[in-house]
């Protein structure tokens, strides 16, 4: 097959976005499906297993933790075998994950499940950025992670109003069984359409493989956009992926119909907030404006957008919500800004060294929240708005003093590295 190298300033072949694009965003949107169908079945399996905040809080985060957790051993894993053999292997994983969460009846066996699909999934959104490094233009990588994370938002868009209206005909467990067999389904169209590409570092020792983290770990410039992801990207995750809909329903008063109404809009925003920003800063750049000042603005916005949603009222807050969906994926740029910074070679491990980081935060955030909350007495499994006021302020506290630690940070203008 005729290919185009990954360093030519062209356009985007329509027969290479086929096999390499479509597959891996198959994988990635479920992954997003995953992250936040909880949000929309917290109600049903708060009533059918008696859960506290604390108890929704861990048991969803769990998927965090597990993904958290595979995040270094993957970008050696991608780096030296390549995106679509470990990507396909982790999806089998994530539907026995789902297998496990639609037959479970304790809040170990959900939480066991929900930890499969986080480690199943870990390798959704590194595996595509590794692909796109590897065989599309580096001109051309904020677009496509921003088209990829677009299509996480249809996923979380799914994650909505049909997931809801699912549940009226199969159930949470039916829906559980559906998106297992639809990984599996996934997995093997990433094995058989995805083409092979050589790998620099797959003849790297390990010993060699794991000094290269040394070297991202060791960089200012990675922690100072690493903390913003960890408490501006991981901050949304966690309430995007639960928290919203229990704060609709109390603070707001929402019925279970209005929550995935609104959950519906939100995807929205946060589909055309993945789409934009990356497909933004390539257009900036190609006329001089540094994506670093791009992604600098946009996290100042998401910031007061937090900032403003911990203190909201109940009315008029949902624009607050739909601002903060479209300015928080901008934390996305991240991955395009850090992959021009390194040598290609190190593309899978500086991704998922600044993944590690944001899904402990996320894990530690969701449940977090949970744990503040139930500081509150819950009067009839609903908690008072100053539970969520508390929660979220502590949450855009720690926001607000990453950004600052952000202000300084000078990136190189370059587009690329050498392998």
């Amino acid at each position: 097959m005729t290919t185009t190298s990954p360093d030519a300033p062209s356009d985007l072949p329509a027969a290479l976005f086929a096999k390499v694009f479509l597959p891996f965003a198959a994988g990635y949107y479920l992954s997003y499906l995953y992250r936040t169908v909880n949000a929309v079945i917290s109600a049903e399996l708060t009533r059918e297993l008696g859960l506290r905040a604390t108890d929704l809080g861990l048991l969803t985060s769990a998927y965090f933790f597990a993904f958290a957790l595979f995040q270094l051993p993957l970008g050696i894993l991608l780096d030296r075998y390549g995106p679509r053999r470990v990507n396909a292997g982790l999806l089998l994983v994530a539907a026995a994950g789902g297998a496990v969460f639609s037959l479970a009846e304790t809040v170990a066996g959900l939480t066991f499940g929900r930890a499969l699909i986080g480690l199943g999934v870990s390798g959704a959104l590194m595996s595509s950025m590794k692909a796109f490094v590897l065989w599309f233009p580096m001109s051309r990588l904020a677009s496509l992670n921003g088209w990829l994370m677009a299509v996480g938002g249809l996923g979380a868009l799914t994650a909505s109003a049909p997931v809801e209206a699912a549940l009226g005909i199969a159930g949470w467990r039916g829906v559980f069984v559906a998106l297992s067999l639809m990984t599996v389904a996934a997995s093997v169209l990433v094995f058989s359409v995805v083409p092979e590409r050589e790998r620099a570092a797959a003849a790297e020792p390990l010993g060699q493989l794991a000094r290269g983290l040394g070297r991202i770990y060791t960089s200012a410039v990675f922690w100072r956009l690493a903390l913003v992801c960890m408490t501006v990207q991981a901050g949304f995750m966690a309430v995007q992926g639960l928290w919203v809909a229990p704060w609709l329903r109390d603070v707001a008063g929402f019925d279970q119909r209005q929550v995935a109404d609104a959950l519906s809009l939100l995807a929205i925003a946060m589909t055309v907030g993945f789409a934009t920003w990356g497909t933004l800063s390539d257009w900036l750049a190609r006329r001089g404006v540094e994506p670093i000042r791009v992604f600098k603005i946009a996290i100042g916005l998401s910031v007061a957008s937090f900032c403003a949603l911990a203190l909201a009222r109940p009315g008029g807050a949902m624009p607050l919500w739909a601002l903060l969906n479209l300015f928080s994926t901008s934390a996305a740029l991240s991955y395009s800004i850090l992959s021009r910074e390194y040598p290609k070679a190190l593309a899978g491990r500086v991704n998922t060294a600044v993944n590690l980081l944001i899904f402990v935060a996320a894990f530690a955030a969701q449940f977090g929240i949970g744990a503040i909350m139930d500081f509150w007495p819950a009067t009839a499994g609903r908690y008072p708005p100053e539970a969520y006021r508390a929660a979220f302020g502590v949450v855009a506290a720690l926001q607000v003093v990453a950004f600052l630690v952000l202000l300084p940070a000078r990136v190189a203008p370059t587009a690329s590295q050498p392998v």
